[in-house]
C-alpha cells in the first residue's frame, strides 16, 4: 500500500493495538486482538518513537542522530510507516 506520508504528520499506535518490549522474545511486538506480530530491530527503533507527539519528520532527525552511519536511513523510516500504515498498526493524528 503507498501512502502520502508527510514530514509533519503525527501518528499513533492504532486502537487496540499495543507495543511493547517482549523479553520472551527478546523483541518488540505489537499485540492485537488477533495476534501478535514480532518486529526487527529497525521496525522497533522506528515505532518506539511513534507517541502520537512527535511528526514523522522528528521521528526521522532523531534517527539520523542515533545511527548517522546508515547511509539511505530516511527511506527505510518511511517505508516502515508505509508498512504499518498499511498493515492499520498506525493512526494519523493530523
Amino acid at each position: 500500500m503507498q501512502n502520502t506520508i508527510q514530514h509533519t504528520d503525527i501518528y499513533a499506535i492504532a486502537l487496540h493495538h499495543r507495543f511493547q518490549w517482549e523479553e520472551a522474545q527478546q523483541c518488540y511486538v505489537i499485540l492485537f486482538p488477533e495476534g501478535m506480530v514480532k518486529l526487527n530491530g529497525g521496525a522497533g527503533e522506528v515505532l518506539k518513537l511513534v507517541d502520537g507527539q512527535r511528526s514523522v519528520g522528528e521521528v526521522v532527525a532523531s534517527l539520523q542522530a542515533t545511527f548517522p552511519d546508515v547511509p539511505d536511513i530516511e527511506k527505510d523510516i518511511l517505508a516502515m510507516f508505509d508498512l504499518a500504515l498499511g498493515k492499520a498498526w498506525l493512526r494519523k493524528l493530523n
